[in-house]
């Protein structure tokens, strides 16, 4: 019997990296015909610069958690040649730890400065698509990023 954990990891990694697939292929698309279309009709896209830059802030923020619960951050591990088990332990409870805390900061701080985007309904330049929605969404997946950090510090292994 499979474990029922396991395969709502599955589901949610073939959800969200099918979302994150069709946000690259949307840009990759962008990007073609607005070359095409600028080289070749000498007409770009209106306002495909800022379309795909949004994008990718939504492809880069809803990947933190992603990354965050798989463990695929960045890592130096020279230290863990060290340490014994249950020091290792340890130091991973407290870099986890660590992480969640700096994510709750950060997330605190951009939602600041979400609210201080929404109140002057700061907009892109051509097309005025509102920047506030997008900092609030890499301020909520900050948190859930540190939210998933904070439950590995705390959790049984």
């Amino acid at each position: 019997m499979s474990d029922p954990g396991s395969a709502r990891k599955r589901r949610a990694d073939l959800l969200l990296g099918g979302a994150a697939s069709a946000i690259l292929l949307a840009m990759m698309l962008l990007t073609v015909v607005d070359v095409v279309a600028r080289y070749v009709f000498s007409r770009p896209l209106r306002g495909a610069f800022e379309v795909t830059e949004l994008m990718l802030v939504i492809l880069i923020f809803a990947g933190l958690p992603l990354v965050s619960f798989a463990d695929e951050h960045a890592v130096m591990d020279f230290i863990d040649r060290l340490l014994g088990p249950g020091a290792l332990g340890a130091l991973r409870r407290a870099v986890q730890a660590g992480c969640a805390a700096f994510m709750f900061l950060l997330a605190w701080l951009v939602w600041l400065k979400a609210d201080r985007i929404w109140a002057y309904r700061d907009s892109t330049d051509v097309l005025r698509i509102v920047y506030g929605p997008f900092v609030y969404f890499m301020a909520v997946m900050i948190a859930f990023a540190g939210a998933i950090h904070l439950y590995k510090a705390t959790a049984r292994q």
